[in-house]
Order: C-alpha cells, then sequence, then structure tokens
C-alpha cells in the first residue's frame, strides 16, 4: 500500500476545477502557481476525467448546463455587438454636435 497523500481530496477537486477553468492555461502554469508539480495535477486531471465519464458527465457539465451556458455566450455576444454599436453611435453624435 502506498503513502497516503499530503493533498486532501477538496484540494484536488480544487485544483482540477481551476484547470477546466483557466482558458488555455497549461498544466505546468496551473500546478505553479498552486504550488504542486505539475504531473501530480495531470493526474489528477486525468482521474477526474476517467470519472466524469463514469458518471456521464462530461467537462463537469450535465447537458442542460452546456445548454445553459451556450445560451448565456451567445446572449453575451449579442450584448457586446449592442454595446459596440451604441458606443459608435454616441462617438459619431458627439461629433454631430460639435
Amino acid at each position: 500500500m502506498g503513502r497516503p497523500s499530503k493533498y486532501s481530496d477538496e484540494f484536488r477537486a480544487d485544483a482540477v476545477a481551476l484547470y477546466r477553468a483557466s482558458d488555455r492555461s497549461s498544466v505546468k502554469a496551473i500546478a505553479n502557481r498552486i504550488g504542486i508539480n505539475h504531473e501530480t495535477l495531470r493526474q489528477w486531471i486525468r482521474a477526474a476525467a476517467e470519472a466524469d465519464s463514469l458518471t456521464g458527465v462530461a467537462g463537469g457539465l450535465n447537458a442542460d448546463e452546456r445548454a445553459e451556458l451556450a445560451r448565456l455566450r451567445k446572449a453575451e455576444r449579442e450584448w457586446q455587438l449592442e454595446q459596440e454599436i451604441l458606443r459608435k453611435a454616441a462617438q459619431f453624435f458627439a461629433k454631430e454636435m460639435k
């Protein structure tokens, strides 16, 4: 039997969640940021992915959550486009007032 881990299950879950939440950050960068070996984090990520596949959860989100996330991302893009149009309109009318 191997030695007990010095990291709690909660710490492991938080580290995996941090990696999954960080866009395009490498395993090594995340591991350095939280002060663990990158291979340790890689093993935790792999184990979490296996557990997710056994439970039917993809990426930590169920089907309803993925649909909601897609809807919110679409709404965010639309909101940003509207904001950009309003900003340009305000600049145009500010120039006309001078």
